[in-house]
């Protein structure tokens, strides 16, 4: 089977005002560039699912995935959080994200997809065992992965997210769960102001000061990322994919470039390939600026392909 790209148009219906950054049309903006650039010729287009309940209990309180059901409003809109609100559609959208991180993990263990890019929203790394926040409402990847070890029996799945903010949801979720490692790298100082001090003896967390750019990130991820996946041999890599440390976009100050996205991801990539026979599954986190959104994934992307230079 090809690499598969898993989205859907439910994941469109989802809308938070006008104004909002986490809008529709970045997951267009992912597509049209990835189309632009031949990309998704080499990929299997499919169709996310809904998430079980079953699923998202993996990773989610029964009390929190039915008082979110409950939440969701059949005209209008309901605030979550200051920055987090649900219209008619959103709860179908996010179960929609989780499920699609489900299905890629069915796909690259079984089916012999190898890679796997889930371009959907709401994204999912702010989403707690019991809370909602920061744009996010399941947290897409830990579904994933509670669905890899407890489902597929697997005993070590890592997860690495180089989004611009902390991933505490992740971090809520996963934290002192032996069978997961957890790499974050993030901008200090910055949403959801955690993580400088990890909270499980299996994070492995890197805060980096505003204006870092691509030489402090290379570094640390070289530096600690690489050896704490070497020693904790994954069977199966997530990656929560966010690109919004971009320099061209205003939610974060870190100074990034596509060819940092590409070069983090080709590095996952190397390790991928020594441990886990190269299965990778990628969930499209942050990234709010269209044009450096769209560029950045398309880099992350060819590098999951193998179609790097």
């Amino acid at each position: 089977m090809l690499p598969a790209y898993i989205s859907h148009p439910d994941c469109l219906k989802h809308a938070m005002g006008d104004q909002h950054p986490e809008c529709p049309e970045r997951l267009g903006a992912v597509s049209d560039m990835l189309l632009i650039k031949g990309l998704l010729d080499f990929m299997q287009p499919c169709e996310a699912p809904l998430a079980t309940e079953q699923q998202l209990a993996q990773a989610h309180s029964s009390l929190y995935i039915h008082t979110l059901a409950a939440l969701s409003p059949r005209e209008g809109s309901v605030q979550v959080d200051p920055d987090t609100s649900m219209n008619p559609h959103t709860y179908r959208a996010a179960l929609r994200a989780a499920g699609a991180a489900v299905l890629a993990t069915d796909l690259v263990l079984t089916e012999g997809a190898g890679t796997a890019f889930c371009n959907v929203r709401p994204p999912g790394h702010h989403a707690e065992y019991g809370a909602a926040g920061g744009f996010c409402f399941f947290n897409n990847a830990a579904v994933g992965i509670r669905h890899a070890l407890n489902v597929h029996g697997l005993q070590r799945v890592a997860l690495v997210d180089f989004d611009v903010h902390h991933g505490n949801g992740s971090e809520d979720i996963l934290r002192d769960d032996e069978r997961v490692l957890m790499c974050s790298i993030f901008e200090d100082k910055l949403y959801p102001f955690c993580g400088n001090v990890p909270r499980g003896a299996n994070m492995v967390n890197v805060a980096l000061p505003a204006r870092s750019g691509g030489e402090l990130l290379r570094q640390a991820v070289t530096e600690q990322w690489l050896p704490a996946l070497e020693r904790f041999q994954p069977q199966l890599i997530f990656i929560s994919a966010g690109f919004d440390g971009h320099r061209d976009d205003d939610m974060g100050n870190l100074g990034l470039v596509e060819a940092d996205y590409a070069w983090i991801t080709k590095q996952i990539v190397a390790v991928a390939a020594r441990h886990c026979q190269g299965r990778i599954v990628s969930c499209l986190e942050g990234g709010y600026e269209l044009s450096s959104l769209a560029r950045s994934a398309a880099a992350h992307v060819k590098v999951l392909l193998g179609m790097d230079d």
